[in-house]
């Protein structure tokens, strides 16, 4: 799908879009459809149930005294309340609606709304960012659809003056939506086309940006002591990768860089602690936490930003084998501290135990994030509506939370504590990787917290939003590339050359 901007005008085809805020009259563009249909747009709103409430929309097909085929309304809540992802929620909201509709072409008035602080260039920029991440789909094996639920609408043009600063600051959010869509999908493919080596591939990619890729084989990663990392993928006949992303944008090329790990299983079993059959098809996108990384790499680079940053994603395949990793076995991680393995289905951490010590030994980084689909307690803890936030430092902290608020990917803070860190306590080597069913993903936690080093550190489990079974405004159900737009937010505000910090 096409998106454009223009100067209002007064389409002769295909769809009309407006905005109606809640309980106030309608904006001017409205009042001035309403007299063109003789009153037949007021007498629709008063003839349901439509309010202008937020998500809600009004169809009015062959609008009389338009040459349009229907006008869609489209509702944004209080004007007062009415921001960035409310915007975004606007241009998704309209896309959901006339995507298969049979339009090949909508316009979008971007309209002044009494008591909204945003310019309509903003509006129309936002509109059209959350219109562009609601159109996508993974159609690449499809074979046959019906024809009503094919896609029609190509084109979505957003009428605003004036347009030009609108499609300025669009450009940048579309760096952002195409990282997304790339994110999304990684993790939709199934895992018989994205294995350790294939998504190393696809990580690859990020080079024509800009990018430098350095990827490790199994004999590097042996060589530099990840124990942990390799016993997780010891029992797949797909080799095992680590994959260094780095971005080189700010204008120190010494400067410490930011730095982005994810857990990258793209298939989890469970290993001989094989999980139960039903579902365990959604355990291809056990590697979200690598994607999101990815992701975030080719949205940096994409949008040039300022700064140094660093992507380091494990990537194993987790599967139950003759050569596969026992419960009770003792491995050695790249630290030189040894685990004891008594849960082959808590492997995420011991992937991320070598990452995560790799990255602060090597680059030296002025903080580590990493990203991981972690723990099915934070499911039970948060449900789909948070992932969990665990952190070393307060100010990053405080600064992922800002950030995720900001794009609608939001944080809930856990507690870490040495109660918790009692409960991996092994008897016969220096942790073990479970530490029982209570606190399991503040325990994973502090599993992790071990191979920091000190470094500024925090952990986002995402286990609970990075797959989502129902459509939002500016999400069709499935791989929701979340982490991707908070961790572009939070570098974008406090990272790069210009302000930071």
């Amino acid at each position: 799908m096409k998106i454009a901007f223009s100067k209002p005008s007064h389409p002769t085809a295909g769809a009309l879009v407006v905005a109606v805020a809640e309980g106030g009259q309608l904006p001017p563009a409205a009042q001035a459809l309403d007299a063109a249909t003789q009153g037949g747009l007021g007498r629709a709103i008063a003839a349901g149930r439509f309010e202008g409430k937020a998500n809600q929309t009004l169809t009015l097909l062959a609008p009389a005294g338009l040459e349009v085929s229907r006008l869609l309304l489209v509702g944004i809540g209080k004007a007062k309340s009415f921001d960035a992802l409310a915007a975004q929620a606007l241009g998704g909201n309209a896309v959901a609606a006339l995507l298969s509709a049979g339009d090949a072409e909508a316009a979008v008035i971007i309209d002044t709304v009494p008591g909204v602080t945003l310019d309509a260039a903003e509006i129309a920029a936002h509109a059209a960012f959350g219109a562009r991440r609601r159109a996508y789909r993974f159609d690449k094996y499809r074979t046959k659809e019906k024809k009503e639920d094919k896609p029609t609408l190509k084109k979505l043009s957003f009428q605003v003056e004036p347009p030009a600063e609108a499609k300025t600051a669009y450009a940048r959010l579309e760096a952002v939506a195409e990282a997304i869509d790339f994110t999304r999908d990684l993790v939709t493919e199934p895992a018989n086309v994205i294995t350790p080596e294939t998504l190393a591939e696809q990580a690859k990619t990020l080079a024509a940006l800009g990018v430098e890729i350095e990827v490790l084989d199994e004999k590097a990663m042996r060589k530099l002591g990840m124990g942990a990392l390799l016993g997780v993928g010891q029992g797949s006949e797909h080799e095992s990768r680590l994959v260094v992303m780095r971005w080189q944008g700010a204008a120190d090329p010494k400067a410490a860089p930011v730095a982005f790990i994810g857990k990258g299983v793209t298939f989890d079993s469970g290993g001989i602690s094989i999980k139960p059959s039903a579902g365990m098809e959604e355990m291809k996108w056990d590697m979200a936490g690598a994607a999101t990384v990815i992701g975030t790499l080719r949205a940096l680079a994409a949008r040039k930003a300022r700064v140094n940053a660093v992507g380091v994603v494990g990537l194993v395949e987790n599967m139950p084998s003759g050569s596969a990793q026992r419960p009770g076995d003792v491995v050695t991680s790249m630290s030189g501290q040894t685990i004891e393995v008594i849960n082959t289905d808590a492997e995420g951490r011991l992937v991320l135990a070598d990452a995560l010590w790799y990255t602060q030994d090597r680059f030296k980084p002025k903080f580590m994030v990493d990203l991981a689909t972690l723990t099915g307690a934070i499911v039970i803890s948060l449900g789909h509506e948070y992932a969990g936030l665990f952190a070393s430092d307060d100010r990053l902290a405080e600064r992922l939370t800002a950030a995720g608020k900001a794009v609608g990917e939001p944080l809930w803070r856990l507690p870490l504590g040495e109660a918790y860190d009692k409960q991996i306590k092994s008897d016969i080597a220096d942790m073990k990787n479970v530490g029982g069913r209570e606190g399991g993903s503040i325990t994973a936690a502090q599993f992790l917290k071990r191979f920091t080093n000190e470094v500024a550190w925090a952990h986002l489990d995402i286990a609970g939003t990075a797959w989502s079974k129902k459509d939002t405004a500016t999400c069709p159900k499935g791989a929701t590339a979340f982490g991707v737009a908070l961790l572009d937010r939070l570098v974008a505000d406090h990272y790069e050359d210009k302000g930071s910090k």
